[in-house]
């Protein structure tokens, strides 16, 4: 079986892949120090209690965090006596490499959504991910990443606005029932949820406009189910889009190995 292992700036997501389903889904705070005991204590944990039975054989990480990568490399090398596959290393192989700038850094993330993308909607595409940052992906008929938009996240910005405005309190994110708030909380719900569909829209529409063709919008990240909400935002939206890309690039590379 696969563990495949999504390391984010702010959670990190294991999930279980039998080839054919994901049988759970774990997921705990990025932290640099955590080492590989720690990791192994709190994933054998969970996967006792929820009763499953796996014989891990391959692990995959794609992490944005290069600082957790050497202890999750020892975690599956200790405990499942393999040598994980890191995407964005020489050694990943890529379904379709990314074409950009030379020299040009490309997240494992990206790739990652990329690959799963592509998969599942052939090409085309513009990803956004509501994660830590709200990334745009794009990705063009071959299934390359040939660039794309990083705008600061959601709750990043709400966390700014906290810090930033004395006066101002740490709210959450909702879908507000009227445009004009009528207290504070929901003046900074309103400014924050229609300001992000704006600028997904917005940002979309000139991607379209750029690229002279039709694309298909894929949604994915914790806070995509809530965007999904505004009408006509997304064609799509995929909620395991990562680790399905991560399933996508360990078997490219198990075929072509």
């Amino acid at each position: 079986m696969l563990l495949a292992i999504d390391c984010g700036n702010t959670n990190t997501v294991f999930s279980i892949w039998d080839g054919k389903r994901f049988l759970c889904t774990l997921r705990t705070s990025t932290h640099h120090a955590r080492t590989a005991d720690a990791y192994f204590t709190w994933y054998s944990t969970l996967v006792k209690h929820y009763g499953i039975e796996a014989d891990i054989t391959d692990v995959i990480i794609s992490s944005t965090v290069p600082r957790v990568v050497f202890n999750l490399r020892v975690f599956a090398d200790r405990f499942f006596g393999c040598r994980p596959l890191v995407v964005g290393k020489p050694e990943c192989l890529l379904p379709h490499p990314p074409r950009v700038d030379t020299g040009t850094y490309v997240g494992p993330d990206r790739l990652v959504n990329t690959a799963g993308a592509y998969d599942r909607h052939g090409g085309d595409l513009v990803v956004v991910d509501f994660g830590t940052a709200t990334t745009f992906d794009v990705v063009s008929e071959d299934g390359a990443y040939i660039g794309g938009v990083i705008a600061p996240g959601v709750n990043l910005s709400l966390e700014a606005l906290h810090m930033a405005a004395a006066a101002l309190p740490h709210v959450d994110i909702s879908n507000p029932q009227t445009v004009i708030g009528s207290n504070t909380v929901a003046c900074i719900q309103s400014g924050v949820y229609w300001g992000y569909i704006g600028l997904v829209r917005e940002i979309c529409t000139r991607i379209k406009e750029e690229r002279g063709r039709a694309m298909t919008v894929v949604a994915t990240g914790g806070l995509a189910p809530l965007f999904q909400q505004s009408a006509d935002l997304f064609e799509v939206l995929e909620e395991d889009l990562t680790m399905h890309g991560l399933t996508v690039i360990h078997q490219f590379n198990k075929d072509n190995g």
